[in-house]
């Protein structure tokens, strides 16, 4: 078996694709956060409300 396949080293990682990373993470936490926080269903609404309090994140 021959077996070429080469990895990039952690450090070959651009700022860049870093900083897209965060982006797409934090636009993809928000949508979540606030697609379930105003939720009409009622469990899904308050399931998001208790966890926002855990995290002492203001609701209201």
């Amino acid at each position: 078996m021959n077996n070429n396949t080469t990895y990039a080293p952690a450090s070959d990682v651009t700022v860049t694709e870093t900083t897209k990373a965060r982006v797409l993470a934090l636009v993809f936490g928000a949508a979540i956060l606030f697609t379930v926080g105003f939720a009409y269903s009622t469990p899904v609404h308050n399931a998001a409300h208790d966890t926002r309090h855990t995290l002492a994140f203001p609701c209201h």
